[in-house]
């Protein structure tokens, strides 16, 4: 059974506020614990994180902006949800950009970045192996991270963080089942780039791309779509999985 998030009371951290308060609505949401299309209640967060309603606002605005949180008139503020179509699109632009992701790091052939990549598939591997979903999400985002920097390419680690947060909203909740299989991906896109071979580590890095997607299940909910109490709460206490 997962354990329940335990709120850090963030007016009492000495850090950048707006900083921390994003940082910690965004884990939420790319944990599960804010599924697709639940409303983020200014009020309720700020109480929650200790802050006042200045700092949430700004940071709701700040990941309207990466397209994690989608702002309306009226409505206020939602955790993003998509189409088949905008799942489509995401997917081709995030699985081309890793493919360079990879192709790059195989050229860059950097020691020390590749002897972390390994330290991170290695432990991702691990957690997979257990199904130990709690951890497997910070994995898997180290893994992308330690793959981008082994690419030295700082303008396109911006542009796949931003698109890996997007389909973290997507995969996630499905991954479950993929926990394995996305570690055995990892584990071959590494072999592709630690031997040099920058052709197959891109095809290796978006083909892992698309067999995510194709895990999916093809009725995706209508566009801001609002669970009911009850169904929002088990979706919170299922979704702390691995997205690719």
């Amino acid at each position: 059974m997962v354990s329940e998030v335990k709120l850090e009371k963030l007016g009492a951290l000495h850090a950048p506020l707006n900083k921390l308060v994003m940082n910690a609505i965004r884990e939420r949401i790319l944990s599960g614990d804010f599924p697709p299309g639940e409303r983020l209640v200014e009020a309720r967060l700020s109480e929650e994180l200790g802050v006042s309603r200045m700092p949430v606002r700004e940071a709701l605005r700040a990941l309207a902006a990466e397209g994690v949180v989608t702002i309306e008139p009226r409505r206020g503020a939602t955790v993003t949800t998509f189409s088949q179509e905008q799942i489509h699109e995401i997917v081709e632009v995030r699985a081309t950009l890793e493919a360079l992701n990879a192709k790059l790091a195989a050229k860059r052939n950097d020691k020390q970045q590749l002897a972390r990549l390994q330290q991170i598939l290695a432990l991702g591997t691990q957690q997979a192996q257990g199904l130990n979903l709690a951890h497997l999400h910070e994995d898997n985002t180290n893994f992308h991270e330690a793959l981008a920097s082994a690419a030295a390419n700082s303008v396109l680690r911006d542009l796949v963080a931003s698109l890996r947060e997007r389909t973290a909203l997507i995969f996630a909740p499905h991954s479950k089942k993929r926990a394995r299989e996305n570690w055995e991906e990892h584990a071959a896109i590494v072999r592709a780039v630690v031997a040099g071979d920058a052709e197959l580590a891109g095809l290796l890095a978006a083909r892992h791309v698309h067999s995510a997607a194709q895990a999916l299940p093809q009725a995706v909910p209508a566009a801001h779509a609002e669970p009911a109490v009850g169904e929002a709460r088990t979706a919170r206490q299922r979704r702390r999985a691995s997205a690719p």
